[in-house]
């Protein structure tokens, strides 16, 4: 049911209670929100009458259905509702804040935008960029939006290892995925299985730009409005929130023109108390150009938790017992002595004298080489670990970090343990020697590769934060995948990868990539981590509906294979509502003057966008023709299998 249809029923339904009309049968906008408001039991009683208002203004709690009386009471104020209610409508929808209050009724500051309580119909990219966008709201649209939403059938299953690509025989809870698809689509399939199982979410989505681009990281569209990025952004971040668990991480790249709006928005959704950090990366070598009044050579990685623990530094224990730093202000002054190779600098190699810098006192000479002390230390500061504290973590593995002349000595695990990142990351040093770099590093990697892609980040930047964030084994989530970086780097650290992305370069980047990763290439951080090669990864792909028909649309080449494509729609295709086959037939004068890019945009103007993939529901039906063997691993992608 659309919403127009909903908005007819309603009227009808409600101009059947005579409290509610006028002699001249014209509704009472103002009685029908106070009913609603009071809860009374004979507009109740009508409403769960109707199974379509039942489903979309109740929810259903343990049997017992609960009248959401707010979206009620907006919904009722909709202009295409009550024509008397436009200026209600257009001071109130979309502009609420976390608690539903609206706006105008409320002292709290928060991000509003047109449109922003809707969902940004499907597809989103370059070629659908010079279409409108199309919204739907979710409370004048629930049943839109949720066939949107709904999972999706899957199809193209394919297992690649070190001996290539292979059929898909059953899957397997631990199995690393590659998923072609809208990934606002996938990540809502995805919901299905990984609910609350994420540890880590690092995505670089497409930018907002103040300025035209000619292009974009992706191949997305690189010149949203604000509000349609927001809108864009806002879709996909609440639904990862989801997939977080409770003791997850978000990482988001932008760059300065949209970071300030997308930390504003992240706050809404993850909650001001779980913001952790903007780190901030320096992305180039080059230098500046004397041109411009400025150039900019830094990005920033907006980092959020799912529930922050304010117990622990970021992120995690730094030590296995959760002892906290060794350095403290206190009077507990000792000496602690620190074995050969235990402390790693950030200073430069040399010899260092003795002295007292600061708060710390060196007793013995200290040489640094390679970032290490060669010989033993011997330190004097206001320590809360005993010796026998140091030495029994240093069994366990830790090593201790000095980060200037200063001393601020503080405890560190090797690689795989959790450590704090530091807020500039630009020649920062992890265990084992990962060298966070820069975009030309990624661009001659992917090169040397024979990989073609532009834009793409360096493993070692992605690989800082996985080290810091995760241990083995952990997911680790990318729905904006493109060459597959997060998904390269994830593998040559021993984590579970989650990759989607809807656009063919899966295909000719990151397949092959990551094909060149398990048969062991040693570009990016394969040296640091010692990568030898190995794994494998499944690829699958949303069953396409009406995508198809997109895709036969942007390759035909001519008008009269669009004609073409044109029948086909209007015989298996799902055409929008708002489509008139006939009337279009009558009108093939004027078809024929567009141009060929106008006839396509038009084309594809006439499709469901959100029948683009076949629902779940729908994965038995003959007509989308889903192979046996592709509805099976649906089936056992959704049960959550676990078969070895």
């Amino acid at each position: 049911m659309n919403n127009l249809q909903l908005f007819r029923e309603l009227e009808q339904l409600l101009q059947s209670d005579d409290r509610l009309v006028t002699a001249d049968g014209r509704l009472l906008k103002n009685r029908v929100v106070e009913l609603a408001l009071r809860l009374d039991g004979g507009l109740l009683r009508l409403l769960l009458g109707h199974e379509g208002l039942r489903r979309c203004f109740f929810a259903d709690v343990d049997g017992t259905a609960v009248f959401d009386k707010v979206k009620f009471q907006r919904f009722v104020l909709n202009k295409q509702f009550l024509p008397d209610s436009y200026t209600a409508y257009k001071n109130r929808i979309g502009l609420t804040d976390d608690e539903g209050r609206f706006i105008s009724q409320s002292r709290e500051v928060v991000l509003a935008w047109p449109y922003k309580d809707c969902m940004l119909e499907g597809g989103q990219t370059t070629e659908e960029a010079k279409r409108d966008e199309v919204f739907w709201n979710e409370t004048l649209a629930p049943d839109e939006i949720s066939r949107l939403t709904e999972p999706k059938a899957l199809t193209a299953f394919s297992r690649y290892d070190s001996n290539g690509a292979h059929p898909v025989e059953h899957l397997t809870a631990t199995d690393n995925l590659l998923i072609k698809g809208n990934n606002l689509l996938a990540l809502y399939c995805l919901r299905e299985r990984f609910r609350g199982k994420v540890k880590l979410i690092y995505i670089d989505p497409p930018y907002y730009f103040n300025k035209t681009k000619p292009s974009d990281t992706f191949s997305y569209n690189s010149n949203f409005r604000l509000s349609t990025w927001l809108t864009f952004m806002r879709d996909r971040l609440l639904v990862a929130n989801d997939l977080l668990r409770n003791d997850g991480v978000l990482l988001c790249h932008i760059k300065e023109d949209g970071v300030h709006w997308l930390k504003v928005l992240m706050e809404e959704i993850f909650g001001v108390d779980n913001f952790v950090e903007t780190f901030i990366w320096k992305n180039t070598d080059n230098p500046d150009s004397l041109s411009n009044k400025s150039r900019s050579s830094v990005e920033y990685i907006i980092c959020f938790e799912k529930k922050k623990d304010y117990s622990i530094a970021y992120k995690g224990k730094e030590t296995e017992n959760g002892d906290a730093p060794i350095l403290h202000t206190g009077n507990n002054i000792h000496e602690l002595v620190f074995p050969p190779q235990s402390i790693r600098f950030n200073i430069p190699d040399g010899e260092y004298k003795c002295g007292k810098p600061d708060r710390v006192e060196i007793l013995t000479p200290i040489i640094v080489s390679k970032g290490r002390n060669t010989g033993v230390v011997r330190l004097k500061g206001e320590f809360t670990w005993s010796q026998e504290t140091l030495d029994a973590n240093w069994a366990l593995g830790c090593y201790f970090l000095v980060k200037s002349k200063k001393f601020s000595v503080r405890v560190q695990l090797p690689s795989g343990k959790h450590m704090a990142p530091e807020k500039f990351i630009d020649n920062q040093y992890l265990s084992k020697a990962i060298h966070v770099g820069t975009n030309e590093d990624a661009s001659s990697h992917l090169k040397n590769m024979g990989i073609n892609f532009s834009f793409s980040k360096p493993e070692s930047v992605v690989a800082f934060f996985i080290q810091a964030v995760t241990n083995e084994d952990d997911w680790v989530l990318d729905f904006f995948v493109g060459s597959g970086t997060t998904a390269a780097a994830a593998l040559k650290m021993g984590r579970r990868f989650i990759a989607v992305d809807q656009m063919d370069y899966i295909q000719t980047a990151t397949i092959p990539r990551l094909c060149q990763v398990i048969a062991g290439e040693r570009g990016g951080i394969s040296e640091a981590v010692g990568w030898k090669g190995g794994g494998s990864f499944v690829h699958c792909e949303l069953a396409k509906a009406n995508e198809r028909f997109v895709e036969a649309i942007m390759a035909a080449r001519d008008g009269e294979t669009l004609q073409s494509v044109w029948q086909q729609m209007q015989q298996t295709g799902f055409l929008s509502y708002k489509v008139s086959p006939k009337d279009i037939d009558a009108h093939a004068d004027d078809w024929n003057q567009l141009t060929l890019d106008d006839q396509r945009r038009f084309l594809i103007e006439c499709l469901d966008k959100n029948l683009l993939y076949v629902p779940l529901r729908d994965i038995e039906s003959a007509e989308f023709a889903i192979e046996a063997d592709d509805r099976r691993l649906t089936h056992e992608f959704y049960a959550k299998t676990e078969k070895p």
